[in-house]
């Protein structure tokens, strides 16, 4: 099977030319009776401290599953757009595959309409160059029908103008990454909720003609329930870029925000697609959003139009992380780093 990750296109300037990130993982479904399957839900039920009523939750069912594969690698991946086909390179030791398509704007304009400044959405589809080496394995190893070849999107970005960069959890989401049980129960067991009042701050900003990138320590694995979750609580879609998780690294997976490193990586190169845009950062203070936003902000000052950090609950008393925050403002120009700890809060702001 293929999973597709949202991603976004850009112009290469001074050319008629998009250039389109296509991403994804490669995997094979674990079999229902598969020794590893049966050694990854006990991992599960360990950590998660799961009833069995629990254990055969619908949610639980599908969040599980989205970690119960097995990674292919050196797999050739094909993508096709407006009916054109392109060699998207083949997976890596992970699963994973990533690749840039150049494509003309006539083709991008016939393919994608313009609801919104900045909010064009580039559909494709992709498939393996050799579905039987991957697909169509049923739960006894025998060969079963190929599957259906997998439908991905490309946010279509313009150089100038300004975007949102956003984490998720306890950003957007309820997570609660600062109690460990109710952080696993968040991602394993219960539905996804939007943080009150962020869809319609989103939206409002979304329909001024913003895109969204989100960067978050949620796993690859959740890229699918996350989509899902966007589409039905009303937050606008953007690209997505997560954290690489294996479920055999069970202890991490108590702390599952990666390490402040990956989500400044992952920005900074967003922000080198993007060279003439400016970019405001949303996050919260429950983990290093803060520190990472901060620093930044100071390397690229002319590049970051404002930091928003929602300030949530926390081990350390409201007072440390108030102080925490004011220490990080003071490195930084007056209003750039604003804190809220209600949507309704963010009322006058806007990208």
């Amino acid at each position: 099977m293929i999973v597709l990750f949202p991603t976004y296109a850009r112009r290469i300037a001074g050319e008629r030319l998009w250039r389109v990130t296509v991403a994804g993982m490669v995997a094979r479904p674990l079999p229902p009776r598969s020794r590893r399957r049966s050694v990854a839900l006990a991992v599960l039920k360990r950590l998660l401290d799961l009833d069995e009523t629990q254990l055969d939750s619908a949610v639980f069912r599908r969040r599980a599953d989205a970690f119960l594969f097995q990674r292919v690698a050196g797999q050739r991946v094909k993508v096709s757009i407006g009916g054109r086909r392109f060699d998207a390179g083949q997976s890596d030791r992970i699963g994973h595959f990533q690749s840039q398509i150049d494509i003309d704007d006539d083709a991008v304009a016939s393919l994608s309409p313009r609801p919104a400044p900045g909010c064009r959405w580039l559909s494709y589809e992709a498939a393996l160059e050799d579905p039987n080496a991957v697909d169509g394995i049923d739960g006894d190893g025998g060969r079963g029908a190929p599957p259906p070849v997998a439908a991905g999107s490309v946010q279509l970005i313009e150089g100038r103008g300004v975007s949102v960069i956003s984490d998720i959890d306890d950003t957007v989401k309820v997570t609660n990454v600062a109690n460990r049980r109710e952080l696993l129960a968040n991602t394993f067991v219960r539905e996804f909720h939007a943080v009150p009042g962020m869809v319609d701050v989103f939206r409002r900003w979304e329909n001024a003609g913003t895109p969204f990138h989100y960067v978050s320590a949620s796993p690859w694995q959740l890229a699918e329930c996350l989509h899902g979750f966007f589409m039905e609580s009303g937050l606008p879609t953007g690209s997505l870029h997560l954290k690489v998780f294996r479920l055999k690294d069970s202890t991490p997976l108590g702390r599952l925000p990666s390490r402040k490193r990956s989500k400044r990586r992952a920005i900074e190169q967003i922000l080198v697609d993007f060279p003439d845009r400016q970019f405001l950062l949303v996050g919260d203070s429950g983990e290093r959003d803060p520190e990472v936003y901060a620093a930044i902000a100071q390397r690229h000052p002319r590049r970051i139009s404002g930091i928003v950090i929602r300030q949530v609950e926390a081990r350390a008393s409201r007072e440390k992380v108030r102080s925490r925050l004011d220490r990080l403002a003071r490195r930084l120009p007056d209003g750039v780093l604003r804190i809220f700890t209600a949507a309704d809060d963010l009322e006058g702001i806007s990208p």
